[in-house]
Order: structure tokens, then C-alpha cells, then sequence
């Protein structure tokens, strides 16, 4: 199946707006309850990323992919790349850095790349089957 486009938007500081479509769209595409709730957390801590350390600008993008959700957080700076996944949880008593380590632990892929002008965070979900 063929990526399709189904919904692009500017990072900027309304993250209701931003999580009130992403828990929209999830919910349309077929996610359970529990998982939509997931995807809209780490949705929203890969923005939280861009805006505090990715230069505050970037794209949030949703697509659906052989059974996939799949959800794209683009930054413009371009800092992030696979050396920035944790694989084990961060230390609780450094109050921060814990934003891709909970992406990791409710999306059941997660790949992190620099690219050209910027860097991606991929989530994907898995949908249920019809």
C-alpha cells in the first residue's frame, strides 16, 4: 500500500489544537481509545522537542502506511539523529530528557533521522486489522 498524505501542520504553540486533531485523526484511521491516547502523548513530546530544542519551527505530518499510522515530527534545526533514542529509561531525578524514551515505549516503531534542512521523528502505530 502506497503512503498516503492525510494531514500536514506548522508546529507552533497551540498544542490543543495540535493534539485535538492528532487524537482526531487516530481515531478516525481505526486506533483504539488506549492507543490514541498514546499516540497524541508522544506526538506531543516529539513538538515539545522542536519547540524547546529543534528551533521552535517544524511540520507535523499523519499517514497511513501498509496498516500503519504513521505520525512525523520534523524539526528546521536538524539536531536530532538515531544516537538520540534511549533504549533504557532516563535517570527520574534529572527532571527532564525523558520525551524519547516515552515515545519509544508507546509507539511500536520509532526511528529518528537527520535529513536535509532538518531532522524526522517517525512514530508508527500499528491499526487494527478490518
Amino acid at each position: 500500500m502506497a503512503t498516503q498524505q492525510q494531514w500536514r501542520w506548522p508546529i507552533n504553540d497551540d498544542l490543543s489544537l495540535l493534539r485535538r486533531c492528532v487524537r482526531e485523526h487516530a481515531a478516525a484511521a481505526g486506533l483504539e481509545a488506549q492507543r490514541v491516547g498514546e499516540l497524541v502523548l508522544a506526538v506531543y513530546e516529539a513538538v515539545a522537542n522542536v519547540l524547546d530544542h529543534g528551533g521552535g519551527t517544524g511540520t507535523v505530518s499523519i499517514s497511513r502506511d501498509s496498516g500503519h499510522l504513521i505520525v512525523d515530527v520534523v524539526d528546521r534545526r536538524g539536531a536530532l539523529d538515531a544516537a538520540h533514542l534511549p533504549f533504557a529509561p532516563p535517570d527520574p531525578r534529572a527532571g527532564r530528557g525523558a520525551g524519547l524514551w516515552v515515545i519509544g515505549q508507546v509507539c511500536d516503531q520509532v526511528s529518528v533521522e537527520r535529513q536535509p534542512g532538518g531532522s524526522r521523528i517517525r512514530m508508527a502505530m500499528q491499526l487494527p486489522l478490518p
